[in-house]
């Protein structure tokens, strides 16, 4: 039996200064984290795959409003059988160099996502090849028939296989290890934007590309995304307007944002799911006190640590209610999701204290716990609470947090034996998280993960949602 440790399911929210006037042309924005790269299939997270539709864009995406599946460098699709769907391009579509978008550049794209060192497997599921008709038409042949297929191609934008080429970019930057290529610090898309600048961990500058074949709607010449991990940094920019956005408020600052009547505040439930995820691969966990064993293989263990964690408090204290508690692994929003399974096991320390004697371990033992502190709102202080009341059974966790950048590749190198991620749901059905999160790799298979480590047999994810 394997559980999931679902605590949180998280409320985004965006704090934005007052509309400025029609000749202001830079838009200024700031949130906690950083990207890792501009390899577009390299890594998959939210926050970078937000940045990079500023510049690449993608065969299909969501209509901003109703979330329908709408035409982008695709003018059209159908389906000429089960397995096969033929997608019709946008013609003279240029890139930002001027080169035209065509099928060869469409088909190296959706190969190159399906490369080894791709994050991206998660959308490219159930897709056997990809075949050029014409200059201006593509074939995705399937391996079965797949009703999502493109709500998962949202996420799959576009590369130029001549510029790829050219700057030897054909396979995506590997994020375990520290070779780079070209495509990991430098930008050339289809898309309304060009990256002119990036400087990691100070500020990344775009401008509107004059050969993009859409209408440009606003008066945003400029943006200027700057990463603050600071909380108070972040709210004090936007109060004196040296940002015009930030993504991220702490929810203990949102009153006062709300108070003021120069600042907007959206706020609603995020599709995302915090969880933990725990190594039940190993025989031994490094750097615990149990040797020859690894406890997180024992039920008994993981439940004990689920029945510790007091997600109530967590949500009325460090979340300020803004998140809302589940034993799910998807959210509301999702496909799949139902109340029955979103309903968690009680609160219970004398329970989890009970589970871990009837293990064999009833003063507890030591484990490696590793947390981001820069990627969701309030992980640090979320694993500082959850290895406070681990504490209390017993369970010492040796609580590590390190910013995203460092901390995503470090558990795609399976280096945590406890590990907190958050898992957004971009196609709305739960497939996309129980392929990613909970199916078994098998034998001589690569995990499908994006950024983060699957739950194979060696991993199981405990939700905090």
């Amino acid at each position: 039996m394997k559980f999931k440790i679902s605590l949180l399911t998280l409320a985004a929210a965006a704090a934005l200064a007052a509309a400025p006037g029609v000749h202001a042309k830079t838009f200024k924005w700031a949130s906690q984290g950083e990207i890792a790269t501009w390899d577009i299939h390299s890594q998959n997270n939210a926050l970078q795959n937000g940045l990079h539709a500023n510049v690449y864009e993608s065969l299909v995406y969501y209509n901003s409003k109703t979330f329908a599946v709408e035409p982008v460098l695709a003018t059209s699709w159908k389906e000429i059988s089960p397995t096969q769907v033929r997608f019709n391009l946008r013609k003279e579509v240029k890139f930002s160099d001027g080169t035209p978008f065509t099928a060869d550049d469409a088909v190296f794209s959706l190969n190159r996502a399906m490369a080894k060192t791709s994050n991206f497997s998660p959308y490219v599921q159930g897709i056997d090849k990809v075949v050029k008709v014409d200059s201006h038409t593509i074939d995705v042949i399937l391996k079965g028939p797949n009703p999502v297929l493109l709500r998962q191609m949202t996420e799959l934008r576009m590369m130029s296989k001549a510029w790829a080429e050219k700057n030897k970019s054909v396979d995506p930057k590997d994020m375990k290890a520290a070779d780079e290529n070209f495509a990991h610090r430098n930008a050339m898309g289809t898309g309304p934007y060009v990256l002119t600048s990036w400087q990691p961990d100070q500020r990344m500058v775009f401008k509107r590309n004059p050969n993009w074949w859409g209408k440009m709607e606003g008066n945003v010449t400029e943006i200027v995304y700057t990463p603050i991990k600071s909380a108070a940094t972040r709210i004090a920019a936007l109060l004196s307007g040296e940002v015009d956005m930030v993504l991220d408020p702490t929810p203990q600052d949102l009153g006062r944002l709300r108070a003021s009547a120069d600042l907007k505040v959206i706020d609603g439930l995020e599709n995302r799911t915090i969880f933990l995820g725990m190594d039940q691969f190993r025989e031994e966990l490094p750097g615990s006190n149990v040797k020859g064993k690894n406890p997180l293989k024992d039920v008994r263990v993981r439940k004990a640590l689920y029945q510790a964690i007091d997600v109530d408090t967590i949500s009325r204290n460090i979340m300020r209610g803004l998140g809302k508690p589940t034993g799910a692994l998807v959210a509301p929003q999702v496909a799949g999701w139902t109340e029955g399974v979103a309903k968690r096991f009680p609160y219970d320390v004398e329970a989890a204290k009970k589970l871990l004697a009837d293990a064999g371990y009833p003063s507890g033992f030591e484990v490696d716990f590793a947390c981001p502190n820069n990627r969701y709102i309030n992980d640090e202080a979320i694993c500082q609470a959850v290895t406070a009341m681990w504490a209390r059974v017993g369970v010492k966790a040796k609580l590590r947090t390190m910013p995203l950048v460092n901390y995503f590749p470090m558990i795609q190198r399976y280096e945590a034996s406890i590990y907190m991620l958050g898992w957004g749901v971009p196609t709305f059905d739960a497939l996309y998280s129980l392929q990613s999160l909970v199916r078994t790799v098998g034998q001589g298979a690569t995990a499908t993960t994006t950024s983060a480590v699957t739950a194979t047999s060696a991993w199981t994810t405990w939700s905090i949602a």
